[in-house]
């Protein structure tokens, strides 16, 4: 043992002890760097469920008309319910007025989808087309970001 601990030199004051400098501004630098990507990812995750969303109002609000056509189904198929693609919302006044008035209106809440929420609804022989569309840009799409449900009243 007396041999082992004779080959151990005291270590010399020249040695590097610690960390230096420049050791310190590297890691902080390649710290910065893994923040900004997590940043980075953090907006781009927030975008997607931004778009996400809005995509699941608009199915929703294709339903929601749908489910107010087939109420007044006769009225439906008689093509009462039928409007060309429009931003405006409509005058309330009889059964199916209100009920374009009402669709509109939520639509274009700015919890739902915004103001610049447009509609279609196209109906004949018992098939009905709902076409739904919004701005995207917000969530990082096109301007004129749509969905289309198709069904059989």
């Amino acid at each position: 043992m007396n041999q082992i601990a004779s080959n151990r030199r005291p270590p010399s004051r020249r040695t590097q002890r610690g960390v230096g400098l420049v050791e310190v501004l590297i890691a902080v630098v390649v710290l910065a760097f893994g923040l900004l990507g997590i940043a980075a990812m953090q907006l781009t995750a927030l975008r997607n469920s931004q778009s996400a969303l809005e995509r699941s109002q608009a199915v929703a609000q294709t339903y929601a008309i749908l489910d107010a056509m087939r109420a007044n189904d006769d009225l439906a198929v008689q093509g009462r319910y039928n409007i060309p693609e429009t931003c405006a919302v409509p005058d309330a006044g009889d059964i199916v007025a209100n009920d374009l008035h009402h669709w509109m209106e939520t639509m274009q809440r700015v919890d739902v989808l915004g103001p610049r929420a447009c509609g279609t609804i196209t109906c004949g022989a018992r098939e009905c087309k709902i076409k739904v569309s919004w701005d995207d840009t917000r969530a990082g799409g096109s301007d004129k970001e749509f969905v289309e449900t198709t069904t059989q009243l």
